[in-house]
């Protein structure tokens, strides 16, 4: 393996910008060419402009869809079902990677698949939310199971569920959710959310719900 293949694993799983990459290719008439060779041959993934990510054949090293997801467009922080699937409370495989932000709606394709970001008002936007980390290289935010639920239900326009009944519907028969995965649920993240008024109905439901079955 040569020395600059040692300096690219060495970035490991977390995306870089073009101008960290560059600095590693100052012996080269035109770092800008040799980057784009490089994602020519498979080296480099080139997530956006000027950020890329070094292939997993280099690392060896597995992507971690959540911190590229915070990198590619933030501030932000991964939830719905992408963070459901993520705690195993839903079980099928989420395809798309879904984040929310408090400023202007995206959505983005990548080598890696698409990201979209969905948003939520500032005043809601911080509840809940924590940096999860998975080694030391890898940490993300991400919403906590309880947000990720309250976000669901706040992003979902249509969705008016105000009797709790219907909202064990929703989530035990529609969403297949196993509410068992839930453990130590903080129901003061959900009284958070709710003390912003926003579809406090829906909440204060799905308040009543996981208080029955997750406490």
């Amino acid at each position: 393996m040569t020395e600059f293949t040692e300096q690219l694993k060495a970035f490991g799983p977390v995306p870089v910008t073009g101008s960290d990459l560059s600095a590693s290719l100052s012996d080269y008439d035109s770092p800008k060419d040799k980057l784009a060779y490089m994602v020519k041959q498979g080296q480099l993934l080139r997530l956006k402009r000027d950020l890329y990510c070094v292939t997993n054949r280099i690392t060896g090293e597995r992507f971690s869809m959540p911190l590229i997801a915070n990198h590619l467009y933030g501030p932000s922080y991964v939830s719905l079902e992408s963070a459901l699937s993520y705690y195993q409370l839903i079980p099928e495989r989420v395809v798309c990677t879904k984040s929310v932000v408090s400023k202007r709606a995206k959505s983005m394709e990548t080598p890696l698949g698409l990201f979209t970001y969905q948003t939520v008002p500032s005043d809601y936007y911080s509840v809940g939310i924590r940096q999860e980390i998975v080694n030391d290289r890898t940490a993300f935010i991400i919403a906590s199971p309880e947000k990720a639920l309250c976000d669901l239900l706040l992003m979902r326009s249509r969705l008016r569920i105000t009797s709790v009944s219907a909202m064990q519907t929703f989530l035990l028969d529609e969403m297949r959710m196993d509410l068992s995965e839930l453990k130590n649920i903080d129901l003061g993240i959900v009284d958070a959310c709710i003390a912003t008024h926003h579809k406090p109905l829906e909440l204060k439901s799905l308040r009543k719900v996981l208080e029955h079955e997750c406490v």
